[in-house]
């Protein structure tokens, strides 16, 4: 944010201020006392095991320049007090995403089940060569990420993207009331969360609650493939943009697609995307990031690129330059021995698993053989046992060797795989690691994927690495 008086902090947000109302805080708003630079506000939020309110004092010796908390602390800092103080970070960046809007700034919303972290990077490394961008590291698109993002902008940035999550029926209402998307793109809706939501046409409303929100002189950016995804047009006042792979879009103000669509043996996909309606054109894209899912996340970041007047030739150079941000999502390592280690442990649900274990059966080289470390798919309530089952069985149909699983539902995932694939349960993950590891050897290629609660990605570290006697 631009920096802020304490008192203007104070009326901005509906603040008591305790202490100088001429201090001079900002440019930063954090929540982690670690994260402390000269003049930030450090917002002090309440938490299940810990309570910012008890860093308070490590954040003003750090440099903070104010406090927003619920009571007053008798700290050398001007201090905020609040009732809330995470309605109130709400309240503050959505008056500077209010006050920004008029001089220019376009706000992208972006959702989805799946992919919508991997959509965001290639969309603001592509955003970012036509002016200042400001997004999310990581899958900030909660209801403390997407402020947090959002008081990142100051008066020379012209793009701010927020990636939207939800829990529930309204939450994206909510987000959206706080980035106020001028363009919403939803890139899929699948079984995610189904657990919470109870079915997938409950995830479709919610989803759509992004379309709903833009004004008219906005722009949808709908998933043509996704039948749930295109039904949204219905639900906007926006102009629509549609995207799909393969194929034209049936319809849309603008549609974009890809053709001839090959891949290198690391799996990164070379195509010719198209355009036509609002863009009329076509250019050639290389892309850097893996997998064959990555084709429908570069089209959807291309669509949001168009309607931001960026030329097709200028948008399909930026794609061909956008690398991977996020970490744990479709990395490559290959080791000293040759094993090629794919570590994509950051996340699960039953589309991006199988996204993942076709990703894993094209990167096959000769005389090499295909291993998947998985873990369970979580928050998908008693759709689970089967949806793991089907895992199992798309790992036996697409010819992997072997399947370590470890988890909960691990024994629904090796009876899933059945006599075809060597699948086995492991105890936890260190015991993962090991097996994989003694199973390994040159020319092989391993997948580690689970969702966030079990932490496999410490066992894609523990495989990244050669035994020592094969490092070079």
């Amino acid at each position: 944010m631009r920096e802020l008086t304490a008192g203007a902090l104070a009326a901005l947000v509906g603040a008591r201020l305790a202490g100088d109302p001429d201090a001079v805080v900002g440019p930063d708003v954090v929540i982690d006392s670690r994260a402390v630079t000269p003049g930030a506000l450090f917002v002090a939020l309440p938490g299940e095991r810990v309570d910012g309110h008890d860093y308070a004092a490590t954040a003003v010796a750090a440099g903070a320049g104010a406090v927003l908390v619920t009571r007053e602390l008798a700290l050398d800092t001007p201090e905020l007090v609040v009732d809330d103080t995470l309605a109130a970070l709400a309240t503050l960046a959505t008056a500077l995403v209010a006050e920004a809007l008029p001089a220019g700034l376009a706000t992208v919303g972006i959702t989805g089940s799946s992919g919508k972290t991997s959509t965001k990077d290639l969309l603001a490394q592509v955003l970012a060569e036509a002016g200042p961008t400001v997004a999310p590291v990581g899958s900030f698109n909660n209801e403390i990420g997407v402020p947090l993002t959002a008081t990142r902008i100051d008066v020379g940035t012209r793009f701010l993207v927020s990636e939207m999550g939800a829990r529930g029926q309204g939450h994206i209402t909510f987000l959206c009331g706080i980035a106020q998307p001028r363009v919403g793109v939803v890139v899929n809706v699948g079984h995610a969360h189904v657990g919470e939501f109870g079915s997938v046409e409950a995830i479709a409303a919610a989803k759509g609650e992004l379309v709903e929100a833009l004004p008219a002189d906005g722009w949808a950016v709908l998933n043509g493939d996704d039948r749930l995804v295109s039904a949204m047009a219905g639900r906007t006042l926006a102009r629509v943009a549609t995207f799909a792979v393969g194929t034209e879009p049936a319809s849309g103000d603008l549609r974009v697609w890809a053709e001839e669509i090959g891949y290198d043996a690391l799996q990164h996909a070379a195509f010719v995307l198209r355009a036509a309606g609002a863009v009329d054109g076509a250019a050639t894209v290389r892309l850097q990031v893996t997998g064959a899912h990555q084709v429908g996340n570069a089209l959807a970041a291309a669509a949001v690129a168009l309607t931001q007047g960026m030329s097709l030739e200028d948008v399909a150079a930026a794609l061909g330059r956008a690398a991977l941000k996020s970490r744990w999502r479709m990395e490559l390592h290959e080791r000293a021995d040759g094993v090629l280690v794919v570590n994509d442990a950051y996340n699960a649900n039953p589309d991006s698993m199988a996204a993942a274990l076709r990703t894993l059966a094209s990167l096959r080289r000769p005389e090499g053989r295909l291993l998947a470390v998985l873990g369970d798919m979580l928050e998908l309530g008693p759709e689970a046992p089967a949806a793991h089952q089907e895992v199992g069985a798309l790992a036996a149909g697409l010819g992997v060797d072997r399947l370590i699983a470890v988890g909960g539902y691990a024994a629904d995932q090796v009876r899933g795989a059945g006599s075809a694939v060597d699948a086995t349960v492991a105890s936890n993950r260190d015991a993962a690691a090991a097996e994989a590891m003694a199973w390994l050897r040159p020319a092989d290629v391993v997948l580690v994927k689970a969702s966030r609660g079990l932490a496999l990605e410490s066992v894609a570290e523990q495989l990244s690495m050669a035994p020592e006697g094969e490092r070079q």
